[in-house]
């Protein structure tokens, strides 16, 4: 395991901390645009937060130790994850060959916790909405692995900074089709794993088509605010792992971090548009997009072994 901290990794890592609840905020400019209002503002969800970290949290006797420890662990879980995944051409805060299974499995860590906690509640509306979570995340999970495994095959490296150190212009004038399988498959795992359309609809409280937003319902104060940052620091690792792919040219230390930061607010605009003229997809239909995401990164896997 490699434990040397470089201080350009350790300023990337601060400014997803930092930065996370900003990409909230683009989306939802974005679509306010583009249905012609003025929309919230763009550091919305920091003062949900501040607003939040200042109320007190109220239990229902029905719960236990699971409710309280659910949105506190789910935190350090994406908080892990986005250590992980390199920024800017910098290599990660934590990395070592195999991270990229850790990566996938804080996530799984993140999803387990998020459903235990709607189960602990006792409430069959919450464990609706729990079902349909664990059923898009079996078909989401093999996609992100799928597409995990097409860049080990293609770079040779166990690791997600080595993976993203070798994607260059030449591995995109050599294999631009198995690299554009694989981008195609994580904006498909980036929209299932942070509930966005047209898989889940952050915004809506319509209880027959709720999956993420009813889980977290009894959840308030602190919290709800450790919930709502811990999915912005989420939404910003996914994103990081497209940017590694899209801007494949390796900068300085300072221009690499700001043409990473600018291509994650390309994604959070692009994340907008599609939620602004897509509609959100019958339950029924969310897995065929699901097994399509996983197609795509299959096929990427098989241009690596021929």
């Amino acid at each position: 395991m490699n434990t040397t901290i470089s201080m350009q990794s350790l300023i990337n890592f601060l400014l997803a901390i930092v930065c996370a609840p900003l990409l909230i905020g683009v989306i939802n400019r974005t679509k306010a645009w583009f249905a012609g209002r003025q929309g919230q503002p763009l550091f919305q969800l920091y003062y949900d937060l501040a607003k939040l970290l200042r109320k007190g949290a109220v239990y229902s006797r029905t719960t236990g130790w699971v409710f309280r420890a659910g949105p506190v662990v789910g935190l350090a879980a994406a908080l892990v994850a986005t250590a992980l995944v390199p920024v800017g051409g910098s290599p990660a805060l934590i990395r070592f060959d195999g991270d990229l299974v850790l990566f996938a499995y804080c996530f799984g860590l993140m999803r387990f916790l998020t459903v235990l906690v709607a189960l602990d509640t006792g409430s069959s509306f919450e464990g609706m909405g729990a079902s349909r979570e664990v059923t898009f995340s079996a078909l989401a999970e093999p996609a992100m692995f799928l597409a995990l495994a097409a860049l080990v095959r293609q770079t040779g490296s166990l690791s997600l900074s080595g993976i993203y150190a070798g994607i260059n212009l030449d591995a995109w004038r050599t294999s631009p089709a198995l690299l554009l399988l694989v981008i195609g498959t994580l904006v498909v795992v980036l929209l299932a794993e942070n509930s966005r359309i047209p898989v889940d609809d952050p915004n809506t409280h319509l209880e027959l088509t709720m999956i993420h937003e009813v889980m977290v319902l009894d959840h308030g104060g602190p919290d709800f605010g450790f919930v709502l940052y811990g999915g912005a620091v989420k939404l910003w690792a996914m994103s990081a792992l497209i940017t590694g792919l899209i801007v494949p040219a390796h900068f300085g230390p300072w221009s690499g971090t700001l043409v990473g930061l600018l291509c994650m607010l390309v994604i959070a605009i692009g994340v907008g548009i599609i939620e602004s003229v897509m509609a959100r997809l019958r339950l029924l239909r969310v897995p065929q997009l699901l097994v399509g995401g996983a197609a795509l990164s299959a096929v990427a896997l098989m241009i690596t072994l021929s």
